[in-house]
């Protein structure tokens, strides 16, 4: 399990630079890849790492309208750089990657918020994702 965590970590670090920068997630996993595939010393990206990246950024605008609907007086560039990647990563899991059940999608996420972000993100995070699980299936109905 240790390699989906880290897994996940490293799609989340993607999508954090890939904010940071302004520019578009599959633009830093290319990035990633290219680096990896350059030096030895860095880490190969995994092929769940590059689903999750890849399938956020099909959904991207989906999940930014979710947590901006649902993440209560909130704006979604008003939140932490962290938070708002942490939970697009975990909506994105949530929602759509039905091989994860929704308990592991769910802590998976306020694992990343313990490590990368503040205090109170754990529970913002936890909290936003459990409603995004009690409404997953109008969610996934209401793509579109």
């Amino acid at each position: 399990m240790a390699a989906r965590s880290n897994a996940r970590k490293r799609a989340f670090q993607i999508l954090f630079e890939a904010d940071q920068r302004g520019v578009p997630v599959r633009e830093v996993l290319a990035d990633w890849i290219r680096h990896a595939n350059a030096d030895v010393r860095q880490p190969p990206v995994s092929a769940f790492t590059m689903d999750l990246v890849e399938g956020y950024s099909e959904k991207v605008n989906r999940i930014d309208d979710l947590i901006v609907t649902y993440a209560v007086d909130w704006e979604l560039d008003r939140m932490p750089v962290a938070d708002r990647n942490i939970l697009r990563l975990g909506a994105y899991e949530l929602i759509w990657v039905d091989e994860t059940p929704d308990a592991v999608a769910i802590d998976e996420a306020v694992q990343l918020a313990k490590e990368f972000s503040t205090d109170d993100s754990p529970a913002f995070v936890n909290g936003l994702l459990a409603r995004f699980k009690d409404l997953k299936p109008s969610l996934r109905r209401g793509e579109g």
